[in-house]
């Protein structure tokens, strides 16, 4: 295992526009207040237990573990939206499920599939009962080059 298993989790997004992709997503980890920290992309298991929390903020140079969904685009006037859902189940034992989606489109679409995904995951995969969902997501309207970013980041 990679250090302490994680107590909380919260959820956080951004967008961002600049001259390139890789600027572009800087940007939108900047908006996300996560952009001095190093990104360690995970699959997508919340831990049993874990409690949400505010946003927190990293030392600079932090490992922080996420799961996250990104969408960018050089086509200036699409609009791009990133979203991800947290599924907390109702035994506190079981271990909880984040989805993400990103798609070229309306946020609404994009969060409710991230959330959708959330319930065939835990009812129909895992036969869990779901205590809560929450979402977060984002959209952005591409000036030069866009990028939204959409996350949820474990913490101890």
């Amino acid at each position: 295992m990679f250090g302490p298993l994680p107590r909380s989790f919260f959820l956080t997004c951004g967008k961002g526009d600049a001259s390139t992709e890789l600027t572009s997503f800087d940007a939108a980890l900047l908006d996300a207040g996560i952009g001095d920290t190093n990104l360690i992309r995970m699959s997508s298991i919340l831990p049993p237990a874990a409690v949400h929390v505010d946003r927190r903020v990293f030392p600079k140079g932090s490992f922080v573990p996420l799961a996250y969904a990104e969408r960018a685009s050089s086509e200036p006037g699409t609009v791009i939206s990133a979203a991800v859902a947290v599924g907390i189940p109702e035994d506190s034992l079981a271990a909880g499920v984040i989805m993400e989606h990103s798609c070229v489109g309306e946020l609404e679409a994009c969060e409710k599939r991230a959330r959708d995904m959330v319930r065939e995951s835990m009812e129909a995969l895992r036969g869990l009962k779901i205590k809560e969902i929450k979402s977060i997501g984002i959209s952005h309207r591409v000036l030069r080059v866009g990028t939204v970013f959409a996350a949820v980041a474990l913490c101890p």
